[in-house]
């Protein structure tokens, strides 16, 4: 797949050894959600541990060892809305986390395979030239927007 290019590397960054790891989603249940990102994304678990009376995971992609979410669950989070928005546009009227991103090689071969296990779309696949992806977004049990990104040629 093409992407960005991106400017020269600055290793006199006192930051040269910064490398990206993982996002973190805040769930009521660990259990719900790891059997949610296992069933519909076929996500592997790679560790489980606690931490106070939270119990976490790290989940991957099917293929991907380097992209990991941290599933927090348990405790007592305060709650919000499952689903506080109803499209991506309404979506961009909250700050804070918006998303995260996977990329795929066919948006619409991914997009049928999530509906054939009812994973529900929020935001039907489109095109934006600009950064050159078709994008869909939808959303886990637990509310948490996630994006796919297909390159364009």
């Amino acid at each position: 797949m093409a992407d960005f290019i991106s400017p020269a590397p600055n290793s006199s960054s006192p930051f040269a050894d910064m490398r990206g790891h993982h996002v973190a989603v805040r769930t009521p249940d660990l259990e719900t959600a790891k059997r949610w990102y296992v069933e519909k994304l076929d996500f592997r678990v790679i560790a489980e541990w606690d931490y106070a009376d939270e119990q976490l995971a790290y989940i991957v992609p099917a293929t991907d060892d380097h992209f990991y979410i941290e599933i927090l669950g348990g405790g007592d989070p305060i709650p919000q809305d499952a689903n506080p928005y109803t499209d991506l546009g309404d979506s961009l009227n909250w700050a804070g986390y918006h998303h995260f991103c996977l990329t795929v090689n066919s948006l619409d071969t991914t997009v049928e395979t999530l509906r054939s296990r009812g994973v529900t779309i929020v935001t039907e696949p489109f095109e934006l030239p600009a950064i050159s992806r078709r994008l869909a977004f939808f959303r886990d049990p637990f509310g948490n927007l996630i994006e796919l990104a297909e390159v364009l040629p």
